[in-house]
C-alpha cells in the first residue's frame, strides 16, 4: 500500500473541482460557471487495490478584497508545502496569465514536486496543446506535465498514474469505501449553494453562503434546515424571487440531489437571512465554516 497527500493549486474557474470529482469518481465538490466557487479545502480520497490518495482542492487564489478573500487565499497558500505533490491546473483554453504566473512564484516556495494539469485539452487542437506545453515548460521546473479533460475524463487515468510515482507513504489514511472527510453538514449546505448559483447565475454576485443549521434523521424521512446568508437585501430579494417561485426552484433541485446522496426522503427547508458585509465580519466567517489558517 502507498498513500500521500495531494493539493490542487490554481486560478479560479480552471476547473480544479470538476478535476477532483472525475479523479475521484463521485461528487465531492460542487462546480459552476462563477469563478470562485470553491472556498474551502476540499478532502476528495481515491482508492485502488494499492494506492490511497488524499486530494485537497483548495480555492482559487485571487486578489483578495476582504477578509473572507484573505482567508481563502491563506488556505489555498498553506497546502504547497509539506504534501507529496501539487497539481498546478491551468486553462489550456485560454494560455498563460497573469494568474498563473503569480502562483508559479508562490510554488517556487515548495520541496514538493509540481506536476502541471493542462485542463480543458477538449476544447483546443493537439498543436495548441504542443504550443501551451512549450510556453509552461520554459517558466517552472514541473516534474511532470499531463494535459487533460476533466469534463470528458481524457488523460485523467495518466494522471492518477503520473501521481502514485511521488507517493511515499505506506499508511492507509481512510477506509477504502470512503470518498470524502467532509462533514453531511458541509456537503449539504454546498449543494444548496451550487443550485443557487444554477437558477440564478446571471442575476446574483459572488456574495453569498449557505449554512445548515438543523438534520434530524427519522425512519423514513430526514428534515433538514439551510440559511442562504447574503450580503444585501437587494440580493435576498432576488433569490426568492416572485411569490417564492425561484427559492422553491433551488429547494426542489437541492432535494433531489439530497435524495439521491442521503440514500432517503429529504423534507428541506431554506431560510434567506441578509448579513451586511458577513465576509468582512471575522465572527460569521469563523461561524459559516471558515477557518483562519
Amino acid at each position: 500500500m502507498r498513500s500521500g497527500f495531494v493539493s490542487i493549486i490554481g486560478r479560479p474557474n480552471v476547473g480544479k473541482s470538476t478535476l477532483l470529482n472525475t479523479l475521484i469518481n463521485e461528487k465531492v465538490a460542487i462546480t459552476s460557471k462563477v469563478a470562485g466557487t470553491t472556498r474551502n479545502i476540499i478532502q476528495g480520497i481515491y482508492n485502488d487495490a494499492n494506492y490511497q490518495i488524499v486530494f485537497m482542492d483548495t480555492p482559487g487564489i485571487i486578489k483578495p478584497i476582504n477578509k473572507l478573500g484573505k482567508i481563502t487565499n491563506k488556505q489555498a497558500m498553506s497546502l504547497v508545502k509539506d504534501i507529496d505533490c501539487l497539481l498546478f491546473v491551468v486553462d489550456a483554453s485560454t494560455g498563460l496569465g497573469k494568474g498563473d504566473k503569480f502562483i508559479m512564484e508562490v510554488l517556487k516556495k515548495t520541496d514538493s514536486p509540481v506536476i502541471l494539469v493542462l485542463n480543458k485539452i477538449d476544447k483546443i487542437s493537439d498543436e495548441d496543446i504542443l504550443y501551451n506545453i512549450n510556453e509552461y515548460k520554459d517558466l517552472f521546473p514541473f516534474s511532470e506535465i499531463v494535459p487533460v479533460s476533466a469534463l470528458t475524463k481524457d488523460n485523467t487515468n495518466r494522471l492518477i498514474e503520473v501521481i502514485k510515482k511521488y507517493l511515499k507513504d505506506d499508511v492507509k489514511y481512510f477506509p477504502e469505501d470512503m470518498k470524502t472527510s467532509n462533514s453531511k453538514y458541509f456537503m449539504i449546505s454546498e449543494i444548496v449553494r451550487e443550485k443557487l448559483f444554477d437558477v440564478t447565475l446571471e442575476e446574483i454576485p459572488h456574495s453569498l453562503t449557505c449554512h445548515t443549521t438543523f438534520y434530524e434523521e427519522k425512519k423514513d424521512i430526514i428534515n433538514i434546515n439551510v440559511d442562504i446568508i447574503v450580503d444585501r437585501d437587494s440580493i435576498k430579494k432576488i433569490i426568492i424571487g416572485k411569490k417564492g417561485e425561484r427559492l422553491k426552484e433551488v429547494g426542489t433541485k437541492a432535494r433531489m440531489e439530497l435524495e439521491n446522496m442521503l440514500g432517503k426522503k429529504v423534507y428541506l427547508e431554506l431560510f434567506v437571512k441578509t448579513i451586511k458585509n458577513w465576509k468582512d465580519k471575522e465572527r460569521y466567517i469563523k461561524e459559516l465554516g471558515f477557518l483562519d489558517y
